[in-house]
């Protein structure tokens, strides 16, 4: 199948920013959990953060997390750093409870996490070293069942 093309894209995006203003808390979540899959755009990024931080919900702030974190990549982990750096105690249990269920079955997921928060520590931007060190002091926390061959 053939990738989207990029307006059919940001028409998506937009959509999605839309319902992410619903004043029901699982359309938001919807939204967010939908709008992880496009957090490479630019136009995504305003949108993410505030269902990062929805001021109503945690559920919202849980389901978006989650599904950012699902990714694996470096797109998904510092979109969820960079909410984590202003985020208030309440906002980044709940971002931990996600990181909790993401990372808490593969090893390997887990420590290719760390690495990457490792790797943004290294950044110039503060709020960003600061997001990261928080998510990976959780992560190292975090007992992995599934260990490769031959590893713990």
């Amino acid at each position: 199948m053939a990738p989207m093309d990029i307006e059919t894209r940001r028409a998506v995006v937009e959509e999605l920013s839309r319902l992410a203003g619903s004043a029901d808390y699982r359309d938001r979540a919807d939204a967010g959990q939908a709008m992880a899959r496009f957090v490479d755009m630019p136009e995504a990024s305003q949108p993410l953060q505030g269902l990062l931080l929805d001021a109503a919900d945690t559920f919202v702030t849980h389901a978006t997390a989650e599904a950012l974190l699902r990714r694996e990549d470096a797109e998904g982990l510092t979109t969820v750093v960079r909410a984590l750096a202003s985020a208030g105690a309440n906002h980044a249990d709940w971002i931990y409870s996600a990181a909790h269920h993401v990372f808490e079955i593969y090893a390997n997921q887990r420590d290719t996490a760390v690495q990457m928060c490792n790797a943004l520590i290294e950044e110039a931007d503060p709020g960003l070293r600061r997001g990261a060190a928080q998510l990976r002091d959780v992560l190292i926390q975090i007992k992995p069942v599934l260990h490769p061959a031959g590893g713990n």
